[in-house]
């Protein structure tokens, strides 16, 4: 059981981050916050917050701060209430969405960041895209990562099974156990708890990316180291 970060890197050289167009500046100023994290930062109202964090968001959530500016709390159009409820082992859908919420998510191949630029809800629009060094972020924050072998804000085509302990540190994800799921299976998302406050200390590039007609093209970049 577990992996180190060298053997997740060596397979995962680079995880891969979409957040909504017009946010690196906010990205680059205040990291890249949970959602918890975010609405703590921006001093949300008990009443707001709840709406945002404890249930689902059908749509992208601006916020905005006399000193911190605006920021966007992203959709999450891709996972279906009625689908999750089914799906849950081991808690509430209010305490799903709040351990979304307090993480935020890469994906560890391209692929699965394409089909997500490109998933119908997404298709068409712009999307501010990070690449970043896994080794270092793994190094910097082991303790506060957590490993799943599914795509945990997502129900569609339908919903695989989920729980608190769908979220597996390192040392215990069965990653030789998964080699034979393939590059895009082994290991499907890595999130961080609370953020990555430095995240631009790890951020190889940032990029503008948009889907058109089923490919995923770079409109503009905004930073490359």
């Amino acid at each position: 059981m577990g992996v180190t970060s060298k053997e997740l890197a060596d397979l995962y050289p680079r995880l891969y981050h979409m957040a909504e167009a017009g946010t690196w500046g906010s990205i680059r100023k205040h990291g890249l916050l949970s959602t918890s994290s975010l609405l703590t930062l921006f001093e949300v109202d008990d009443r707001t917050r709840n709406e945002i964090e404890a249930q689902r968001r059908p749509q992208s959530v601006p916020i905005t701060h006399a000193r911190h500016g605006r920021a966007v709390v992203r959709d999450q159009k891709p996972l279906i209430h009625s689908k999750l409820v089914q799906s849950l082992r081991g808690c509430t859908p209010e305490e799903w969405y709040r351990l979304l919420n307090s993480r935020v998510f890469f994906w560890l191949t391209e692929d699965r960041l394409k089909t997500l630029i490109c998933a119908r809800e997404y298709a068409g629009k712009e999307h501010t895209i990070l690449t970043v060094d896994t080794l270092a972020l793994v190094n910097a924050y082991q303790q506060q990562i957590t490993l799943a072998p599914m795509n945990t804000g997502n129900t569609q085509p339908f919903a695989h099974p989920r729980g608190p302990d769908t979220f597996m540190r390192m040392r215990d994800y069965p990653f030789e156990e998964r080699a034979k799921s393939g590059y895009n299976g082994r290991v499907v998302e890595l999130a961080v708890e609370g953020g990555v406050p430095d995240v631009a200390k790890y951020t190889l590039k940032a990029t503008i990316m948009k889907c058109t007609g089923k490919r995923v093209k770079v409109i503009t970049s905004l930073f490359e180291r």
